[in-house]
């Protein structure tokens, strides 16, 4: 594996707690939430309790004022090895960021101590029925109505769904403007906000991912975040860091399957000797170990240019393309690799199998993917 020269002491230091956590509170109930297709709520509140919950918030909501992106990378990284069931990188990283960046004082004051200890869980509610990654086809809309605003709309496959306590609900507020979209904080218990079913999926057994639905909902003016016609511009510079921490997760679960495979075929024979040894299986570890190394390389200077604030969308574009057509060429050379094992769900392989083909997906598809860095080069129709 290629040396990584992006950490310093007390990063390898955190990385060891981190897998002792793991080891004590992850680790020992992965079947248990893959049965109930989610986590116990309790996870979160270990998590709090442990400081790993929005380690970027000030200190006077609890949190540890640390604002450097590699302690959180290092979460998903050792999280994602392991199982991808306690999705804290979506609370911490990519919803909770929105209230501390966006958030008036009062919100903040009122949400981000919850947020911090793991008692208010987070989600946010872009997709629609039939508008997928569109975010300027949403059809959910927010009408102005002097002392609140009034929500209408569907949302469907949202994360944290079943669980949340607080979600940020995008939403149209100017019928005639395309990118007019407001950002809505709905609690749980809102008059008028319902869950869909916990919806079952190919993989991410143990994460809730949800239908949610919102008639008439009454939202105070206190639960507008931000500029409510100014929306997309934030969900757009939010999701840069989104598509860093996707490309993240599908290195390291590309990572541990690269390792179980490695010890699978050193074990199991064929013709008399490990088939580890055929010259097929060297060049396929050879040729996944390869990839992967770049695959780091690319991730770490994206976490580099992020943590200076200079990731811009294009890039985040690539490295989530590029990292989830690895993970996707890796996992499938390594189930193969397995043989009929590989099919079987007691071996860890099939999991990891299943996780990742979501990673081509979510957070843009790879032909959102395509589309931006196209665009970037250059490459617009409308230009012609």
């Amino acid at each position: 594996m290629i040396r990584r020269r992006i950490f310093d002491e007390e990063h390898v230091l955190f990385r060891d707690s981190v897998r002792k956590w793991i080891g004590a509170y992850i680790r020992p109930n992965i079947n248990h939430w893959h049965a109930q297709g989610m986590v116990d709520r309790e996870i979160w509140l270990k998590a709090g309790e442990a400081g790993y919950l929005a380690m970027f918030a000030e200190e006077k909501y609890g949190g540890l004022g640390l604002d450097d992106f590699r302690f959180d990378q290092i979460l998903i990284e050792e999280l994602t090895r392991v199982d991808s069931s306690f999705q804290m990188a979506l609370h911490s990283r990519i919803v909770a960021p929105y209230i501390h960046n966006l958030g008036s004082e009062d919100q903040k004051r009122r949400f981000m101590p919850g947020i911090v200890s793991g008692a208010c869980i987070l989600a946010i509610a872009l997709t629609e029925p039939g508008t997928g990654s569109d975010l300027a086809g949403l059809t959910s809309r927010a009408e102005d109505r002097g002392d609140h605003w009034l929500l209408n709309g569907a949302k469907t496959y949202i994360s944290n769904g079943q669980l949340a306590d607080l979600v940020v609900v995008a939403a149209r507020t100017d019928p005639a403007a395309t990118h007019c979209i407001g950002l809505f904080l709905v609690e749980r218990g809102m008059q008028g906000f319902d869950r869909g079913r916990n919806l079952k999926k190919l993989g991410l057994c143990g994460q809730d991912t949800s239908e949610l639905f919102f008639q008439d909902v009454k939202i105070p003016k206190e639960n507008v975040l931000g500029d409510p016609m100014q929306g997309f511009r934030a969900l757009m510079i939010n999701l840069a860091e989104e598509r860093l921490g996707g490309a993240i997760q599908f290195v390291a679960r590309a990572e541990r399957a690269l390792e179980i495979t490695q010890e699978f075929i050193m074990e199991r024979k064929a013709f008399g000797r490990p088939i580890g040894t055929f010259q097929n299986s060297r060049f396929k570890m050879a040729e996944m170990r390869t990839q992967l190394d770049a695959a780091w390389t690319m991730v770490d200077h994206c976490v580099i240019e992020h943590v200076e604030k200079n990731l811009s969308a294009e890039m985040a574009a690539e490295v989530k393309l590029f990292t989830s057509d690895v993970e996707a060429q890796v996992v499938d050379t390594c189930l193969q690799l397995h043989g009929g094992a590989g099919y079987m769900d007691e071996y860890e392989i099939n999991r990891h199998y299943r996780d990742a083909r979501i990673s081509r997906i979510y957070a843009g598809s790879s032909e959102i993917m395509k589309e931006i860095i196209g665009r970037a080069m250059g490459l617009d129709e409308r230009r012609k």
